[in-house]
């Protein structure tokens, strides 16, 4: 996209509620209790947990974190905010109940009403796409955030998968591209055991991201259309534990960020590594899973580059309380939470200080939970 398009993308932008101010009393922590999927226990026929989320938030408050009156409330997104990325045509086969159930894969879906399918099913997945696109901008304002939903990364502008109804992560950046000013590169470290093939489709032939993906080679989805757009793939055997993966982390996180320093780190940062995952098929423990977060984190914090990080894929129970220690262990580190705050504030980086007032559209504001 040449400058005078970017320009121009950003002047025709349409309203949205996604982008408005935030109280500086708030963490950029973003989560909305609808992110949780219940439906007469249908959600139970998927081996995803679709209660994590909740669960990973009353964790973190019974670690008091956070309270209910610090974390921002994820607004969902609305069809004009998924327009800037999704096709009419995608968004249309959403309301058929087959077509969800397909890309969901909770079959007995497509025997129910679309309008129930609807509220129970895509709107949770439009309020965390919504959480992803608000802590974008939080990220970038602050120098890192966290949605506690989100990673939808096997969907694209045109076609969904594998649970992945929303491209919550192309949206992101791309609302970045065209809404903030001096946000014009992205890289994408995508750590989830599954190939981000939604975001490489999105991403393809745009010279602006750059992407990193480490993934199992021979589960779903195997898009090798997909795997051209990957500036750094590293594909992973079966059973792979933490010495080679943490060690690959470092190595590749290092460089694609020594090879190309971008304006904004999104991390896709996928639990279904751990040993014992139902579908991911790799042997990473949970002390692996924190130590691998921190060392992203600490590569960005290292360059003052703004992180944005979405917890995508984990099909056991017991990942909501990994979530939960690695974001427990970021603080202790000093790269999250109010003292990571204050040292942006201090002009830690120059980019953020730069774009941190911004505060959104008029009339429109962040919530508190």
């Amino acid at each position: 996209m040449s400058q005078k398009e970017d320009s121009e993308g950003k002047r025709s932008s349409h309203h949205t509620e996604l982008y408005g101010s935030i109280p500086r009393t708030c963490l950029p922590i973003v989560f909305h209790p609808d992110y949780n999927i219940t439906f007469m226990g249908l959600e139970k026929l998927h081996p995803f947990d679709a209660g994590k989320w909740g669960k990973v938030i009353r964790f973190l408050k019974e670690e008091q974190f956070i309270t209910d009156g610090n974390i921002v409330e994820a607004l969902e997104a609305t069809e004009e905010d998924l327009l800037v990325v999704h096709t009419k045509r995608y968004l249309s086969r959403l309301k058929w109940s087959l077509v969800v159930a397909t890309i969901t894969e909770i079959p007995p879906l497509l025997f129910l009403p679309n309008f129930l399918v609807q509220r129970k099913v895509l709107r949770p997945l439009r309020t965390q796409t919504g959480g992803t696109i608000m802590a974008g901008k939080l990220a970038v304002d602050r120098g890192w955030a966290i949605n506690v939903g989100g990673g939808f990364h096997h969907c694209s502008s045109d076609r969904g998968g594998g649970f992945c109804a929303y491209a919550d992560i192309t949206l992101a950046i791309k609302f970045l591209f065209e809404r903030v000013e001096g946000i014009s590169r992205a890289t994408i470290i995508d750590l989830d055991a599954h190939q981000g093939n939604g975001h490489e489709r999105d991403f393809m032939d745009d010279r602006r991201v750059f992407i990193v993906d480490m993934y199992n080679r021979y589960i779903y989805p195997g898009d090798g259309y997909a795997k051209r757009a990957i500036k750094r793939k590293v594909e992973l055997d079966w059973g792979t534990e933490d010495s080679e993966y943490l060690q690959k982390v470092e190595l590749h996180s290092e460089g694609a960020l020594n090879e190309v320093r971008p304006d904004i780190i999104v991390y896709n940062a996928g639990t279904d590594i751990l040993d014992g995952d139902p579908l991911g098929g790799l042997s990473i423990s949970p002390q692996g899973i924190v130590k691998r977060d921190e060392i992203v984190f600490r590569a960005a914090r290292r360059r003052g580059i703004p992180i944005l990080m979405v917890t995508s894929g984990g099909y056991q129970k017991k990942t909501a309380r990994i979530i939960a220690d690695s974001i427990l262990n970021l603080n202790q580190q000093g790269l999250i939470g109010e003292e990571a705050l204050e040292e942006e504030e201090e002009g830690s980086s120059s980019l953020v200080t730069s774009v941190m007032c911004s505060s959104g559209p008029a009339g429109s504001t962040f919530t508190t939970v």
